[in-house]
């Protein structure tokens, strides 16, 4: 199969609206495309998967996973965001460079070896919801698809490897007070016993540091209290935003954060974990050896909903995400498919 054909699909999918829980049309694109290449492709809700044509149960399985949803375009575009233009070797159009060229860049590498003898499976899976962690994305799919040894997660990280990744809880706080009039010496102000919590949401340090990904990082991004000038507040309720090194659990960093507050938490959900893979594993030696580099990313992808080891690497820039006239460079894509190749080739066909 040659590159252009993977690079036409990316135009035409860029050329479909295609936000989270509106992918249906770029999953049919999807499906017709696979199914052009005599690939027996399945789909489950707007998430479309082919197992290479000589699965083996007996093997382990590789997962080559990507996303086709997009943001919605920002009012900064110049360019009409569903056109796919090529200028000066730029593929522009929204879903370009996140996370399109890396999808097709995958779907390239797994039709390269889908007849081949291997010593892995492969599974490849375009998949629902990425951007807003939805459920009825890759987390619907993967009890269809069986053991997975290990997953390649397409983003665009300039096609090295990010072998660590945060995870993300929000915490809904609230802190409790008496109301009372505020001319007059009652009440207890919820926000006065709120600023101690926040101070330490502030302040507090975990002690486990990743070298990959640094410190867990707590945010307090909102916060309501009151309902008119004359009244205190009984209740102040305050959003934290919490990134998650490597090191914790999720269910971890909840329980320290309990012990040391006295408001109220609750984790809207503790479901987007942390991940990561070691060094020594041999898909990250692979990738080594042909020159990517290691490191920890700070932004989620569907890894943090794999409970099994990932890596993320892909075509592209990370920086160019969602941004005003989005592209990805056509060379990106080209070399993207051939370092894919390259670093399977040393494990399927060993």
């Amino acid at each position: 199969m040659k590159n252009g054909e993977v690079i036409d699909l990316l135009r035409q999918l860029i050329a479909i609206p295609s936000f989270s829980k509106e992918e249906n049309k770029t999953a049919d694109a999807i499906e017709a495309f696979l199914k052009g290449k005599g690939v027996d492709v399945k789909r489950h809700l707007n998430n479309v998967w082919a197992k290479n044509r000589l699965f083996d149960v007996s093997k382990p399985t590789i997962l080559l996973n990507s996303h086709h949803d997009t943001v919605k375009p920002n009012q900064g575009y110049t360019k009409d965001p569903f056109k796919a233009i090529v200028e000066d070797n730029k593929l522009y159009g929204l879903g370009s460079n996140d996370a399109g060229g890396a999808l097709v860049s995958l779907l390239a590498a797994f039709l390269f070896y889908q007849d081949k003898p291997l010593a892995y499976n492969l599974i490849f899976s375009a998949t629902a919801e990425e951007e807003i962690s939805g459920k009825n994305g890759i987390e619907a799919l993967l009890p269809l698809l069986g053991k997975i040894n290990f997953a390649i997660v397409g983003e665009p990280t300039e096609m090295h490897l990010a072998v660590a990744e945060k995870g993300l809880m929000v915490l809904d706080c609230i802190a409790h007070g008496k109301s009372g009039h505020a001319a007059r010496e009652e009440g207890v102000n919820a926000i006065y016993q709120a600023m101690p919590d926040i101070e330490w949401f502030t302040k507090y340090s975990f002690p486990k540091v990743s070298k990959l990904l640094g410190h867990v990082k707590m945010s307090v991004t909102a916060m309501h209290s009151g309902s008119q000038h004359n009244i205190v507040p009984d209740t102040c309720e305050f959003t934290v935003d919490v990134r998650v090194n490597e090191c914790y659990t999720n269910e971890e960093v909840l329980d320290i954060i309990s012990k040391n507050v006295k408001c109220d938490v609750k984790a809207r959900s503790s479901r987007l974990q942390p991940s990561f893979i070691t060094e020594e594993h041999p898909i990250v030696k692979s990738g080594k050896a042909l020159g990517m580099k290691v490191y920890g990313s700070p932004t989620l992808s569907d890894r943090a909903l794999m409970p099994f080891p990932s890596l993320k690497a892909g075509p592209g820039d990370s920086a160019r995400s969602h941004i005003a006239d989005e592209y990805i460079y056509i060379k990106e894509i080209e070399e993207g498919i051939d370092l894919y190749i390259n670093m399977l080739n040393k494990l399927l066909v060993a």
